[in-house]
């Protein structure tokens, strides 16, 4: 609900904050005194047109600010504050929690918080899909059946579509799948690594003699062995090392050193034997070299098309061979959906028909609690109709009404009166519990008095036990129901004209209301 308003310079009002609480609020003051210029200031924070006209004159920007409470996700209550900018030129501006919005992004908050009743534009039920929501309440429809329907009908569809289009771009796509998919089956990979161990064996062989002297060399440093053997006179690795441990065997000083010196002949053996198997196998291949070669382009025309490794490669291969065999099991499966999706129809045509006969079935009793409502709002002659067009569904849900005798019924949205539509209005929230938490009403007591407006008093007054509830009226039947009471008093003098708003206590609204009487 709306806890706390703030205006400045809007219209006739230089300074406003107002802190409101739940139940019905009643807003009075003389004819002019501004008191539409509080509706005008809820109608700005729910995206109501910024009209720079609203500008109190002598000030170059009008400003709004309102903070709200509603219920949070985690079920305590969440405050949100809004707020918009009016400038005598240019563009407004719109803020939410203090951050910047579209007027968009402000109506569509402002739809779930707050209901303008009366001659402004902000009027929930005045939109055909809300008439159609608010009739499937009434009736109790039961719209989950039609629901389940269609997405099972929407299921079907999208199968179809992904099956792949007319039949000449079908075959298009079974030629292209199917010699993408004979291309990376030839290719016959063996695996995601095959690539890496490729590139191994390209690089061993294409310098084999190299590779090979490099070995005969790491021999003979350390064996003195080898064509290329060590020149003469020097010692070889394995020698020197026989050595060390010759001079140094037995000697007790000198045990832990001669333990690793013995792990280090042993080592130099056995890294010699390695180098010499790691020569004697390398030999040179070309025509090897050239099919692994051959191979390795291979694989990089095929990363370059399906994936970046091989890897991805084989995915793609795998994702392309299903989709091959859905499009060569196109016509059978195609067939079968098409049988599938024409049940799906006639289960969906037979829940809509539900759906259409129980909100025919709900309109007349709609109509008739709406008509009730507005004999006891002073409007006795006015007959309401609601209208259910439209094929099965019937989702062309309209609320007629013809205010006077001899007047055709009318849609909501084309009723020329303020007064009869904020009636009317309230003659519909009586039916219907489900609504924004706030609900505003203005000219709701246009053209009526005596008894009337006790009804209409009493109306709002049973509404505002579930909604904050704010009037704008000028009958002392309809403000004496309200749980607070707001003045609206214009003051002037020889330069400026501006607007007080007071709440007033219980002696205050004795003398307000007295006035009013």
């Amino acid at each position: 609900m709306l806890v706390e308003l703030a205006v400045r310079d809007l219209g006739v009002i230089a300074e406003l904050r107002l802190v409101l609480g739940t139940g019905m609020t009643a807003v009075t003051g003389e004819t002019g005194a501004g008191k539409t210029m509080v509706v005008d200031a809820i109608e700005l924070l729910v995206g109501g047109r910024a009209d720079p006209l609203l500008v109190r004159t002598g000030a170059e920007e009008a400003w709004v600010e309102g903070r709200f409470v509603r219920p949070g996700a985690t079920g305590d209550e969440a405050e949100v504050v809004v707020a918009r900018a009016i400038p005598r030129s240019g563009r407004s501006r719109a803020y939410v929690d203090g951050r910047l919005a579209t007027a968009g992004e402000l109506a569509e908050l402002g739809a779930a918080l707050v209901d303008l009743h009366g001659q402004h534009a902000h009027q929930s039920l005045l939109h055909p899909g809300a008439q159609r929501a608010a009739l499937d309440r009434f009736g109790d429809v039961d719209l989950a059946p039609l629901a389940e329907a269609r997405r099972a009908v929407q299921a079907i569809v999208d199968e179809l579509a992904t099956m792949g289009g007319d039949e000449r771009a079908r075959a298009r796509e079974l030629d292209l799948v199917r010699y993408q998919v004979a291309e990376i089956e030839g290719a016959a990979l063996s695996g995601p690594d095959e690539d890496e161990a490729l590139e191994v064996e390209e690089d061993a062989l294409a310098d084999a003699t190299a590779h090979r002297e490099a070995a005969a060399l790491a021999l003979a440093a350390l064996s003195g062995d080898g064509e290329t053997g060590a020149a003469e006179g020097a010692v070889s690795a394995a020698d020197a090392v026989g050595a060390a441990v010759a001079a140094v065997a037995g000697r007790a000083p000198f045990r832990a050193a001669e333990g690793r010196l013995r792990a280090v002949a042993a080592e130099v053996t056995d890294v010699a034997g390695e180098l010499r198997a790691a020569g004697e196998a390398i030999d040179e291949d070309p025509e090897r070299l050239d099919r692994v070669r051959e191979r390795r382009q291979l694989l990089r025309d095929l990363r370059r098309k399906y994936g970046e490794t091989v890897g991805e490669v084989i995915a793609e291969g795998d994702r392309l061979a299903a989709r091959l065999a859905q499009l060569e099991d196109h016509d059978r499966r195609a067939a079968e959906l098409d049988d599938q999706l024409a049940l799906a129809r006639k289960a969906e045509a037979a829940a809509a028909a539900v759906v259409a006969e129980a909100r025919r079935a709900a309109a007349a009793p709609l109509a008739a609690r709406i008509q009730a409502n507005l004999v006891e709002l002073a409007m006795p002659k006015a007959e309401v109709a609601v209208s259910v067009g439209g094929d099965d569904p019937g989702d062309e849900v309209e609320i007629l009404l013809a205010a006077n005798p001899g007047t055709p019924p009318l849609p909501l949205a084309k009723v020329a009166s303020g007064g009869e539509l904020a009636r009317t209005m309230l003659a519909l929230r009586l039916v219907l519990t489900d609504a924004p938490p706030t609900l505003v009403f203005d000219e709701v007591d246009a053209g009526i008095g005596g008894s009337a407006a006790l009804a209409v008093g009493r109306s709002l007054a049973r509404l505002a036990t579930q909604h904050q509830v704010l009037v704008v009226t000028h009958l002392p039947q309809v403000a004496a129901y309200a749980d607070a009471h707001v003045q609206v008093a214009k003051q002037s003098d020889e330069a400026t004209t501006v607007s007080q708003v007071t709440v007033l206590d219980h002696a205050e609204r004795v003398v307000e209301l007295s006035r009013m009487l």
